[in-house]
């Protein structure tokens, strides 16, 4: 099945039109026709069939013909990760987690970050691309990158975890995490969080985590985290 993308739809839309970019690939690049039908979500947990009744490549209309609502998980998964020095790394982790099943992602500028500077609209089309490619229906939510003493500082609910490399006591993961919960992960940039930084997470309720016996580059950080967890709601 090949899923488009429009945020504005909703139960209630009965036509609509593709804006001139997905227009051109469905008309253009897929053939599509009069009376064909497509599949759509808006990113909030609908997915739509509809018929194609003008087929432009400049402007594809279609009609909704039946929708369909997906409950949202019960669990809910906010991977706070550290931008990588190579924009491709964190990319691959955005493309990955978004697959497996991430919920909300934000970019942390942590005091051994090398990279401040992000390309959030590139970052959302990844996003995007990989929620249409693995047929989910939810959106992951990207947010703005924010310093880490920003970041500590917002109030959060549910259970709370750092990975780090540091010295220490440190729980796995795996054993931590709860099913059907809110679950929040740090995860550090390539030289790791400062002392300080674990020191402050700890102090504002973050769990020490392990997440095996290996070092991991910070995007297969992220990744394992985010298997974690959706191995332990999915089992």
């Amino acid at each position: 099945m090949q899923l488009f993308y429009h945020p504005d739809l909703d139960k209630s839309v009965s036509q609509f039109s593709f804006s001139a970019e997905e227009s051109r690939h469905i008309v253009k690049v897929l053939r599509k026709g009069i009376g064909d039908v497509v599949h759509i979500t808006n990113g909030k947990g609908y997915l739509f069939e509809a018929k194609i009744i003008i087929a432009a490549p400049k402007r594809c209309i279609a009609e909704v013909i039946s929708t369909l609502k997906k409950h949202p998980d019960r669990h809910r998964l906010h991977l706070v990760v550290a931008p990588t020095k190579m924009n491709d790394r964190y990319e691959y982790f955005l493309e990955k987690a978004t697959e497996i099943g991430v919920h909300e992602i934000t970019p942390i500028l942590c005091e051994h970050s090398e990279r401040k500077v992000l390309k959030m609209e590139r970052m959302q089309r990844v996003i995007l691309a990989a929620m249409k490619q693995s047929q989910q229906y939810f959106l992951p939510k990207l947010n703005e990158a924010i310093a880490f003493a920003e970041y500590i500082a917002l109030p959060k609910k549910g259970h709370l975890y750092i990975a780090h490399c540091d010295e220490g006591e440190k729980s796995d993961l795996k054993r931590r995490v709860p099913a059907d919960n809110e679950v929040t992960v740090l995860i550090g940039p390539e030289g790791d969080f400062s002392p300080k930084e674990i020191a402050t997470a700890r102090e504002n309720g973050f769990i020490p985590v392990s997440l095996g016996p290996h070092r991991l580059r910070t995007e297969t950080a992220a990744i394992v985290a985010c298997t974690t967890v959706a191995l332990i709601n999915n089992s």
